[in-house]
């Protein structure tokens, strides 16, 4: 198992770097797929992938997505309206295929996935984009890989008990502060390519340990959802990890605070 993880592990770092190298479109193209199947295991979940409201929510995923790149959509709030109205246009017409908690996870799930991942790609396309990005995975994967060193050598005091019972809080001090040290150990490795002064490197070292502790809500969130619905994974698509959902769960919530956080602070 540890093989094969570590395998999947590394074709995965390997097809984010080309990816993100590359950019523009192919990176958005990249996003937009990985936010589908992402949006089709959280669907599935709830028991609604192959229905009507699954599938407008993909067809909005796919909308959302283009207007990135034509910007058909002159403010993101139409889009949030419009969304609403389409679901409860379904859930009306097609009463009672669909119960009401159904139609808000599907409304969530458009947002909780597809949104929230678009900001790998919005960081990507700032100034300094290129370099920026990378600490969406270093505050999510490296403080993940921190915590679970850290954890199995001195954790002791149980985090969530109930929810993941084998996060301490130990762990989770030493995923930030590792995640930092990774930040600040990069930012002087590109401080040249990025044009960045020690001073700036402290503060990508303090958003990364805000995206850290982030990260940690996004895993905890995704592990809530598959013990309310009693699932292990949300798929099999990455041997040794799950799916889609399983390994992008902290990446979900630290992009956007990650590119907020160094739009305003940098």
């Amino acid at each position: 198992m540890f093989k094969t993880r570590l395998l999947s592990g590394i074709v995965l770092v390997i097809l984010a770097l080309v990816l993100i190298i590359t950019g523009e479109e192919i990176l958005l193209a990249g996003i937009g797929i990985v936010s589908l199947i992402g949006l089709y295991e959280l669907y599935r979940v709830f028991r609604m992938e192959k229905s009507i409201a699954g599938c407008l929510g993909a067809a909005l995923t796919a909308i959302f997505y283009c207007n990135l790149e034509w910007k058909f959509i002159p403010d993101m709030m139409i889009f949030v309206i419009g969304a609403l109205v389409l679901f409860m246009f379904v859930y009306v017409f097609t009463y009672p295929q669909y119960k009401t908690e159904q139609m808000l996870a599907a409304f969530f799930g458009l947002f909780y996935v597809p949104v929230m991942l678009s900001y790998v790609y919005q960081t990507r396309i700032m100034e300094n984009g290129a370099y920026l990005v990378w600490l969406i995975f270093l505050c999510s994967w490296g403080c993940d890989t921190c915590a679970y060193c850290v954890g199995v050598l001195i954790g002791k005091h149980k985090m969530t008990p109930k929810l993941s019972p084998k996060k301490s809080w130990e762990g989770a001090v030493g995923g930030v502060i590792g995640a930092a040290l990774l930040t600040v150990i990069y930012g002087f490795v590109f401080q040249k390519a990025m044009g960045t002064t020690t001073q700036d490197i402290l503060i990508l070292a303090a958003i990364c340990a805000v995206g850290a502790v982030i990260s940690m809500i996004g895993d905890l969130t995704a592990s809530a959802i598959k013990r309310n619905y009693n699932i292990k994974d949300y798929g099999q698509l990455i041997p040794g990890h799950g799916g889609i959902m399983d390994r992008f769960d902290s990446v979900i919530f630290t992009a956007p605070v990650i590119y907020f956080l160094a739009a305003y602070l940098l």
